[in-house]
């Protein structure tokens, strides 16, 4: 009956998978969920296992964004292009750093003053160039003027090499495409994102300590869309839902007594001019 039985610690060991056994995979939790969640006696005494699938796929997505630790990440040289393409599965960005001389990372700001606009080709007169069936595009005039400026205040806190710099960047989400300033060509760059957990199989996995709370978002998904269900039944499945939500939160922030005494040690001293 227990979970490693059959699984040696030799095989563990000496095999390439590792940590796996903090996470449930998407098919565990539809086939647990339809076990003991469905069938007579039940709130959901009948239901497709495709319906099922949808609700999970959907609850996994929502819960990916605020609750699960869904980040990743990606590392790169930014090419003379001053371009970095947004990875296949990017749904939002946390952050944008670049690496010093010391390998520490160094946060980048977006601007936000201005952008890259379509720039269709014209003619001499000012027209737009139809010679062909689509218009033609290419980086604007606004962002290549940017791109190209660099900013030296020394009141800036970005840092670059011991000279005061301005880095910055700008998503253009049409494109798929971030843009950097000319000061960052050659540099290291990390991107930090936010994906909805569902981009491959392996992907689709569940935290066991939020493991109640994907139950609870199925069902209170499956219920809500029916209509012979009452209004009660939907209010007290919403606030199990958010209860369980709750404690996935509290359980995956992952807080330490220790880790925070530490962090907070002498910040309630005053200090003296």
């Amino acid at each position: 009956m227990g979970l490693l039985d059959g699984n040696t610690q030799q095989a563990y060991y000496t095999g390439t998978s590792f940590g796996g056994y903090q996470f449930v995979s998407i098919n565990d939790i539809i086939n647990n969920f339809i076990f003991s969640n469905t069938g007579e006696d039940t709130l959901i005494p009948k239901i497709k296992k495709s319906v099922v699938q949808y609700h999970a796929l959907r609850s996994l997505q929502e819960l990916s964004y605020d609750t699960f630790k869904s980040l990743k990440s990606m590392e790169i040289t930014l090419p003379p292009s001053l371009q970095m393409l947004l990875p296949q599965d990017y749904v939002n960005y946390t952050s944008l750093t670049f690496m010093g001389k010391d390998g520490l990372e160094r946060v980048i700001y977006p601007t936000r003053k201005t952008s890259n606009p379509l720039n269709p080709d014209q003619n001499a007169d000012g027209t737009l160039d139809t010679s062909s069936a689509d218009l033609s595009y290419t980086d604007s005039t606004t962002w290549t003027t940017h791109k190209n400026t660099t900013s030296t205040d020394p009141d800036l806190t970005n840092y670059v090499d011991g000279s005061a710099v301005y880095p910055t960047y700008y998503i253009d989400n049409n494109t798929g495409k971030i843009h950097f300033s000319s000061n960052m060509a050659g540099r290291t760059i990390t991107l930090k994102y936010i994906s909805d957990g569902v981009g491959k199989d392996e992907e689709m996995i569940v935290h066991k300590f939020a493991e109640e709370a994907m139950y609870k978002c199925i069902s209170l998904a499956i219920l809500s869309s029916r209509a012979d269900v009452p209004e009660y039944i939907i209010s007290r499945i919403k606030r199990e839902r958010f209860s369980a939500v709750r404690s996935a939160k509290l359980r995956l922030s992952n807080l330490k007594v220790n880790e925070m005494t530490d962090a907070m040690r002498g910040a309630g001293k005053h200090l003296k001019g």
